[in-house]
């Protein structure tokens, strides 16, 4: 079950969509869907977080605690609006697709997908836009 949650002003206004999207980024990794939590918050909610569970002082977009079991993917990934409002405009794209790559950037993590190294960088970028191609291609 994916669950949206909002600490924050900010809404998704097609959640049924995105659920769905993520659901079939899931199942084309061969894992199971288990509980999954987004919650959009603000930078000051996100780098409360940071300090407190990663003792990391920083501003980010996207904090994903996995709790995945074997094949089944549960997990809470946080992401603040406010990053992802910057990082849109850093990076000239239109800020639904910087949430999107957001988005499933957390759920690749629960996949097992790592971005410390360079190499590993390139490849969560590459599945990041090979997932995020599948968000407007519909199921049969």
């Amino acid at each position: 079950m994916i669950d949206f949650n909002y600490e924050t002003e900010f809404s998704l206004s097609n959640e049924e969509e995105i659920a769905s999207w993520l659901s079939r980024v899931i199942e084309s990794e061969n894992k199971n869907e288990g509980e999954i939590n987004y919650i959009f918050c603000d930078d000051d909610y996100l780098h409360k977080i940071n300090v407190e569970y990663l003792d990391h002082d920083t501003l980010t977009d996207v904090i994903s605690f996995d709790y995945s079991l074997g094949n089944e993917i549960n997990g809470d990934c946080f992401i603040s609006i406010e990053r992802v409002e910057d990082n849109a405009k850093d990076f000239n794209v239109a800020f639904e697709e910087e949430l999107k790559r957001v988005i499933v950037h957390g759920l690749l993590h629960y996949c097992g997908y790592k971005d410390k190294g360079e190499s590993d960088e390139l490849l969560m970028r590459s599945k990041e836009d090979e997932k995020i191609a599948m968000f407007h291609v519909k199921h049969s």
